[in-house]
């Protein structure tokens, strides 16, 4: 199975330049030959092959006065552009095709040096681990690495990437073998919520911890500044990284945060269940901001991935099941209820059970992931489905995310 392990990196001024320069031929290439594909394309002649693009714009084209200075960066780094371009279009392809699952794909768009955030790839030929602890980079030097925890195995890939805060990252991509926890009879339902982040089917509630709520008061003092600059201005652009970085600080909270919640939840049961909730639909609607606060998307990916890497069953039941309307003590249906309702008692004739909502959903959703148990095409960490490391990093833009992370679903 492979990983992702990313660390902090710090380079020096000249480095920092010749990243800079990286990531803008990276874009020049991305962009010239996304444009000769969409000429292509639009004259009605076939698709351009890669093997032309590589000859005509990066061979060819260090040779010309134009673009000579390609020739001063890798040119693992221009093929490792033209690759990530083939992927994108590929996935646009089979989303059309219907081959992908999921939502549809953008095709590629072109990249602006304006975009506040860079990242190159770059393969075994073009970097190395030292023995002092720094990171060699192909035409860009030793670069200084924060090891906050050892690679488990040679890295087999690197993407160098700065964020929208100026910081640097250096994110390896590793093949591991599988660490298979000792077994449990324990297993969970999960639901997710607001009020409480999640409840457990054994009446365990996380609380939510609101991280983008508590920075709010300081974001707004920020942004505030931010209006305030003339556009355009060194003043404005330092603003904005302050803001970068701000909003950079609550992503980590948050994230790990998440990592600690689901490593101990995926620790203590053989079996996690969730409800596959629609995000991006109630991202849409006035909670829009505490559900992105939650992040629920990116927890259930972590108990995802970290299921099926330790051995532990890891299922969703539809969005569709009635687990607030149905009675876990007796089975009875009660009818819908109001978000403000979370305590309810069951009218059946004999039953009579007093229901806190969320541990209600959290025992049906247990339930009905038992149920569906059986009809799963496989259980995590009991075949050798490969799990893909995530490829945030680099590629074409959001709307044309060419994968996604965690594994695929059940």
């Amino acid at each position: 199975m492979q990983l992702r392990y990313r660390y902090r990196a710090y380079p020096d001024a000249t480095q920092r330049r010749a990243l800079a320069q990286a990531f803008g031929c990276a874009r020049v290439v991305w962009n010239d030959c996304l444009r000769d594909r969409k000429q292509a394309h639009a004259a009605g002649l076939p698709y351009v092959k890669s093997a032309e693009l590589s000859r005509l714009r990066i061979t060819q084209a260090k040779r010309t006065e134009e673009r000579a200075w390609l020739a001063d960066v890798s040119s693992v780094v221009l093929q490792q552009t033209l690759r990530d371009l083939d992927t994108a279009y590929k996935t646009f392809f089979d989303s059309l095709k219907g081959k992908r699952k999921g939502p549809k794909v953008a095709p590629p768009r072109y990249k602006s040096k304006k975009d506040t955030r860079q990242s190159i790839r770059l393969n075994t030929n073009a970097f190395a681990l030292q023995d002092n602890g720094t990171v060699y980079v192909a035409k860009v030097g030793n670069l200084k690495v924060k090891w906050s925890r050892p690679l488990p195995a040679a890295p087999t890939s690197l993407t160098v990437v700065k964020d929208s805060a100026g910081r640097y990252f250096l994110s390896f991509v590793v093949d591991t073998d599988l660490e298979p926890l000792s077994g449990t009879d324990t297993e969970t339902g999960i639901d997710l919520g607001l009020s409480a982040f999640a409840v457990l089917s054994d009446g365990r509630r996380i609380a939510a911890p609101r991280f983008l709520r508590r920075a709010e008061k300081k974001l707004k003092r920020l942004q505030r500044d931010l209006s305030r600059k003339t556009k355009g201005s060194n003043n404005r652009a330092k603003a904005r990284i302050k803001v970068a970085r701000q909003h950079a600080r609550v992503a980590d909270r948050r994230r790990d945060w998440h990592h600690k919640e689901s490593t101990k939840i995926t620790r203590d049961n053989q079996a996690v269940y969730v409800e596959d909730l629609a995000v991006s639909g109630l991202g849409r609607t006035r909670l829009a901001k505490s559900v992105h606060d939650a992040g629920w998307s990116a927890f259930v990916n972590m108990l995802e991935y970290k299921a099926a890497r330790h051995g532990r069953y890891f299922g969703r039941i539809g969005r569709w099941e009635p687990t607030s309307q149905v009675c876990s003590t007796c089975g009875v249906k009660d009818g819908p209820k109001p978000l403000h309702v979370r305590e309810w008692t069951c009218q059946e004739p004999g039953c009579g059970a007093v229901h806190d909502r969320d541990h209600n959903a959290a025992k049906n959703i247990l339930a009905a992931g038992r149920a569906d148990r059986p009809n799963a095409s496989w259980s995590a960490g009991k075949t050798r489905t490969k799990v893909p490391a995530q490829r945030d990093e680099a590629g074409s833009h959001r709307d044309g995310q060419t994968t996604v992370a965690g594994i695929l679903a059940l």
